[in-house]
């Protein structure tokens, strides 16, 4: 990213003007993943300003559409075309790094191909490698960034998972392996509402991807229209986290875009190349730090964040991070995340524990970007709710993968 560039979509998170959209995509396809990641810190813009970026899940992003044809001659396998009665022409959804189209199999299926334009890695990568020496000058300057926010560990996971989705073949990988996960703890944790879409991988390869076509509503226009209860936004974190905590194997990107919902609740997850894998200690330590935090045990929800410490501390440092813990929470179960987010209260914990030698390395940076998407969903649909309390049940389920007094206990 030149700093032209950098500076124009920096003035967009922090002008006094709407965010305009279309400018941020215009800029490239690093501008839209970091604008997607500042839709999550309200800790950092205002939460206006994030709900506006929020836009930019949209699965109608309004990209520069490419000849389908043109596309489809070039990176389409041997024999495609005598597969379809029709591929429509003109896209009807444009995500940020492809175009979707409707099309019919001859056997009459309706389903959608999707085609990733060629040109985004090599100007993507390009935009990383600049981004990337523009964060180090800063880093000179100001050293203590890399203690506390670690930008090129950010970086380095954004360029990560965007890299795997531009492979389509990493869609169906993702989801034979969400799949095989879920079927692993179904006698403990049944999962009856999450639905995957159906894919040919015959006719699929690295820019072309055939699936079936889902006509439900995605999250983001439930968010917009309403029509997304607090149940259902529930049943998606007890989905979401059970992969997260329990399995440790999740969609790693699973924002308001890439998810929809039926009538009846059913969840479909779309877009799932970029499948993340969280260490056992990570997960173990977050999930134990929300789970007492829930039931109100303070000191066993700061053990267990402890336990991402290398060395555990002692002393004086121990005494400062209880202290910082103990005045950071006083309070905070019960209030609603229009009150405190829970994405601004996750930047301090970090912090604190940062400091009491706990490392927040790339691996821990999909979790919390998740419980981001999270804490967004729930700040623009229900700002009023106590999240942290809603979930309490759904923590205790959890424990059933978990057992949670035991990631204390063995840290002592």
């Amino acid at each position: 990213m030149k700093l032209v560039t950098f500076l124009r979509f920096f003035r967009q998170l922090r002008g006094k003007k709407p965010v305009n959209i279309e400018a941020i995509q215009s800029m490239g396809l690093l501008a839209v993943k970091l604008g997607q990641i500042f839709a999550l810190r309200p800790d950092l813009i205002e939460p206006e300003r994030c709900i506006e970026l929020q836009r930019l899940y949209s699965r109608g992003a309004t990209i520069p559409k490419e000849d389908s044809q043109r596309l489809l001659n070039k990176f389409a396998p041997e024999g495609f075309m005598s597969n379809f009665h029709h591929i429509e022409p003109q896209p009807f959804a444009a995500a940020s790094i492809g175009q979707i189209h409707r099309a019919e199999l001859k056997d009459g299926t309706k389903v959608v191909v999707k085609i990733i334009k060629s040109e985004f890695e090599a100007s993507f990568r390009r935009d990383v490698r600049r981004m990337k020496r523009w964060i180090r000058l800063g880093l000179f300057f100001n050293p203590r960034l890399r203690k506390v926010g670690n930008p090129i560990g950010l970086l380095a996971h954004i360029e990560d998972y965007t890299l795997r989705e531009l492979n389509l073949l990493n869609e169906i990988k993702g989801r034979k392996d969400l799949l095989l996960k879920a079927d692993e703890i179904e006698e403990h944790f049944p999962m009856s509402k999450l639905k995957f879409p159906k894919m040919w991988e015959e006719l699929s390869n690295r820019q072309i991807l055939v699936m079936e076509e889902i006509q439900h509503p995605t999250l983001e226009e439930h968010l917009e229209k309403g029509s997304m209860t607090w149940n259902d936004m529930l049943e998606l974190f007890r989905i979401h986290g059970a992969f997260m905590f329990g399995i440790g194997t999740f969609h790693g990107d699973l924002h308001p875009g890439n998810a929809m919902m039926d009538d009846d609740g059913n969840f479909t997850f779309i877009d799932t190349g970029a499948i993340c894998n969280a260490p056992i200690h990570v997960r173990n330590a977050l999930f134990g730090f929300f789970y007492f935090l829930a039931k109100g045990e303070l000191r066993h929800a700061f053990d267990a964040m402890l336990t991402m410490a290398a060395v555990q501390p002692t002393g004086k440092t121990l005494q400062t991070y209880y202290d910082s813990m103990t005045e950071l929470y006083d309070g905070f179960v019960g209030t609603s995340v229009s009150e405190v987010s829970l994405t601004e209260q996750m930047m301090k914990t970090v912090k604190a524990a940062v400091l009491a030698g706990c490392a927040f390395g790339e691996e821990a940076f999909p979790i919390i970007r998740s419980l981001m998407y999270m804490d967004g969903m729930v700040l623009k649909g229900y700002p009023d709710v106590d999240l942290i309390s809603s979930m309490g049940p759904y923590l205790d389920e959890f424990s059933v993968l978990i057992d949670p007094y035991t990631i204390i206990s063995t840290s002592n």
